[in-house]
């Protein structure tokens, strides 16, 4: 099975983690293993409504389940409230994946950083460290201590690793002291952090203003509050029109100004996965086998945008007359 490819599992229990937060296990139908997983990784879910969300693997991959948690969000797009309100367990639900463009890289140590159901992505990573006796430190900040999710399994595992846990309310306690975490995180380290935008954006200029050395890596939940940078050089000037080329019909679509390469293509392909338009969720992502994409997600690394072997079409562009994608 490949990771574009939709199987089945079953909601086999459904738990209050903290205030709007749900914990979900999905379990694999009768004679059927789930896909392994690495810490970071994240599944597509089908909701019942046919809505199509994407939610970090917070378990453990040693499980023969799938667990995820999902935040009620009345500002979102509908998903979180379906599943909130929904009679879940013993529903069956379609899911695609695991993948994962956070990969927990090799490291002498971890310094992580979550914000809000952020923890997710991040809970994993621990796990890991943990188990294979990698130092970390983890800075986890909230609302309120009440809508901190996994906070007693966080506590459990810094016991367990010696490891150095912050929990920190915005109410009680304020914000994380982000450029003071920066400042003090260890020369060896490699720093995760998963969050609000405004967090991870905080963060980014602090690493840049202070410390050159280290390396961050994130990943976020909502729209970046502007767009991605895209690469230098020739691949920085779009055209003012492009043609796509859908590989498996032979089909031509033209790509105006101001009209994405998602809503082109969906003007033939109606049925082309999608969701959070915006460039952060990585549902979209197609693989480019010609022409020279340009690039505005918040998914895809320097070195990934610079091979050019995949886009996201919700929010990517085209430095060339043509690009012909694999759809």
């Amino acid at each position: 099975m490949t990771d574009t490819e939709w199987f089945q599992v079953v909601v086999t229990q459904v738990r209050l983690e903290a205030d709007q937060v749900i914990s979900m296990v999905l379990s694999p139908t009768a004679g059927e293993a789930l896909p392994g997983w690495e810490a970071g990784a994240h599944i597509d879910v089908r909701l019942p409504s046919g809505l199509i969300r994407q939610y970090s693997l917070c378990g453990d991959p040693a499980e023969p389940h799938y667990t995820i948690a999902v935040l009620r969000d009345s500002t979102g797009r509908g998903g979180s409230a379906e599943i909130h309100d929904t009679a879940l367990v013993g529903m069956t639900l379609e899911l695609r994946g695991p993948r994962n463009h956070f990969v927990l890289q090799p490291a002498a140590r971890y310094v992580f950083v979550a914000g809000g159901i952020g923890v997710t992505p991040i809970l994993s990573m621990a796990r890991h460290a943990t188990r294979h006796g990698v130092p970390w430190s983890l800075h986890y900040g909230g609302r309120r201590a009440d809508t901190m999710a996994f906070a007693g399994e966080l506590r459990g595992l810094a016991h367990q690793a010696g490891a150095a846990l912050t929990l920190r309310s915005d109410g009680a306690e304020g914000p994380l002291p982000l450029a003071e975490i920066v400042r003090e995180a260890p020369e060896d380290s490699l720093l995760y952090a998963c969050g609000p935008a405004g967090m991870l954006t905080a963060l980014r200029a602090a690493v840049a203003s202070d410390r050159a050395d280290l390396t961050l890596l994130t990943e976020q939940f909502t729209a970046a509050e502007s767009p991605a940078p895209v690469p230098d050089g020739e691949n920085a000037t779009p055209a003012a029109a492009f043609e796509v080329e859908l590989a498996r019909t032979g089909e031509t679509v033209t790509v105006e100004p101001g009209t994405s390469i998602l809503e082109a293509v969906r003007e033939v392909r109606p049925d082309v996965l999608y969701s959070c338009e915006e460039g952060f969720c990585g549902t979209c992502e197609t693989k480019v086998i010609a022409g020279k994409p340009l690039h505005q997600d918040t998914i895809l690394s320097a070195s990934e945008r610079a091979a050019g072997h995949t886009m996201m079409i919700c929010v990517g562009g085209c430095a060339s007359r043509r690009l012909v994608l694999d759809l």
